[in-house]
């Protein structure tokens, strides 16, 4: 097989987020553990100047037009989530938007096959999307290798210096949308009163009542940390984005990583924590129940007492802290990289020799 991948993500603003990291990540694997097939790197702006037998493009927008309406070749699609659809009151696509999605949705019904990261996302794309269930492949993504277990202990202090972290916090990492749940985490913490620590590039961007007037939890979040700051009360750290390398000491340093969402596509950085012998609670919500398994606490987003009392037992129970980290570090062995690309071949098999 000639396989075309489009790498637009990577030539934009995307390359530091989600959808870049799954791109640069599932190429990787691929050229890794497949030696048999050819892949061709292009962008959505170049003419495909050579022959190949399908094209895959690894993002979906809901609201901006990127899957083209006219395919040249059998095309697949990643559609990692569709949390605004979840969600509309929150995410607000405007009119333009929602021209934009008839046309992506329209657009979909042309596509080969549909790659996405867990089987709640499945259930979604089908509700939401009207996309036929026998044609959408459920394929899990996986936390790098560099995510791991840190025996350096001077490292660890000098990230510790680096970033003025507390000897004890609970760790937020990701964007500030309200599907994320942030305010209850705060409030949380602020109750059993640990300090907060959240990396995301999001959660320190500037202007935000101006730029962003909509993301009312992101409005929130800068407002409730000032007065916080300005009182003297609960620390809360906003790091904004860290380095990967930095990020994994961050892991280690925790003493509990929470993912308190009411929606999540997959929830990657749940296992990024795991891989980092980092204990988990998360919300037994969409997703996370299946990427966690029985290796975190799980609790109900929507009750505030639920999540302080789920922090409480990794907190303060010395046996359920070591049964988690040894659950999740099991856990997380389940999920590669190489795993994905295997599976990701395999749906590309799928509409090759249906394509012939």
């Amino acid at each position: 097989m000639r396989v075309a991948i489009d790498i637009s993500p990577l030539k934009s603003a995307h390359k530091f987020r989600g959808v870049g990291s799954y791109t640069k990540r599932l190429i990787e694997a691929l050229q890794k553990v497949d030696k048999k097939n050819e892949y061709i790197l292009t962008t959505r702006s170049l003419q495909l100047t050579t022959q190949v037998d399908f094209i895959h493009y690894p993002y979906f927008d809901l609201f901006f037009l990127t899957l083209p309406l006219r395919k040249s070749k059998p095309t697949v699609v990643t559609i990692h989530d569709v949390t605004p659809l979840v969600f509309p009151e929150h995410f607000p696509p405007g009119i333009r938007g929602k021209i934009k999605f008839k046309i992506q949705k329209f657009s979909l019904k042309g596509v080969k096959a549909v790659i996405t990261d867990s089987k709640n996302s499945k259930k979604d794309i089908i509700n939401y999307l009207g996309y036929p269930k026998e044609k959408i492949f459920v394929v899990p993504l996986a936390p790098g290798k560099e995510f791991r277990l840190i025996t350096n202990h001077q490292s660890l202090i000098a990230t510790k210096q680096k970033y003025q972290l507390p000897d004890a916090f609970v760790l937020y990492v990701g964007d500030v949308n309200y599907n994320k749940n942030i305010p209850g985490l705060v409030k949380t913490c602020e109750k059993i009163k640990v300090p907060l620590v959240i990396v995301g590039k999001q959660a320190v961007e500037k202007n935000i009542n101006r730029l962003h007037p909509e993301n009312k939890d992101l409005v929130w979040l800068q407002n409730r940390c000032q007065s916080l700051i300005t009182n003297h009360h609960l620390p809360i750290t906003l790091l904004g984005f860290v380095p990967t390398k930095d990020l994994v000491a961050i892991y280690n340093l925790a003493t509990v990583y929470c993912q308190p969402s009411f929606y999540e596509g997959f929830g990657l950085p749940v296992l990024e924590a795991m891989a980092c012998g980092c204990p988990v609670v998360a919300a037994n919500t969409s997703s996370l129940p299946e990427i966690c398994g029985k290796a975190a606490v799980m609790v109900n987003p929507y009750d505030i007492n639920d999540i302080v009392t789920g922090l409480k037992k990794v907190l303060y129970d010395i046996s359920i802290y070591d049964i988690l980290r040894k659950r999740g570090s099991a856990w997380v062995k389940k999920f590669s990289w190489e795993k994905t690309a295997k599976e990701t071949i395999k749906v590309y098999q799928n509409v090759y020799q249906e394509n012939r």
